[in-house]
């Protein structure tokens, strides 16, 4: 049974990577005034079928809470370093005493 479940994780998980290609490439024909519909029938598809798989993982005994969307993008960019910007010089405001003696 876990054979069975995992099987399904992973082609959710595929199914989860070729979608973001396609979305990609939905963007990118909407960004050049091209026909996505193809492309968008494809990724609506894909749901289903994610939809689907979700089900039977369900059925066949997974448990665990699948992670949103967004939470897996936070858990991709937190892996990554941060760059870090160098703080600006703190210029004062003050007038500089003059060396008139």
């Amino acid at each position: 049974m876990d054979n069975k479940i995992n099987e399904i994780r992973r082609r959710i998980s595929t199914l989860r990577a070729e979608m973001t290609l396609v979305e990609a490439s939905i963007r990118d024909q909407v960004n050049r005034d091209l026909d996505c519909s193809e492309a968008s029938y494809r990724l609506m598809a894909m749901r289903a079928e994610v939809t689907e798989l979700i089900g039977r993982w369900k059925a066949a005994g997974g448990g665990e809470r699948l992670p949103t969307v967004r939470e897996r993008l936070s858990r991709s960019f937190a892996d990554r370093p941060v760059a870090t910007a160098k703080p600006a010089p703190v210029k004062s405001h003050k007038a500089k005493p003059s060396a008139r003696v």
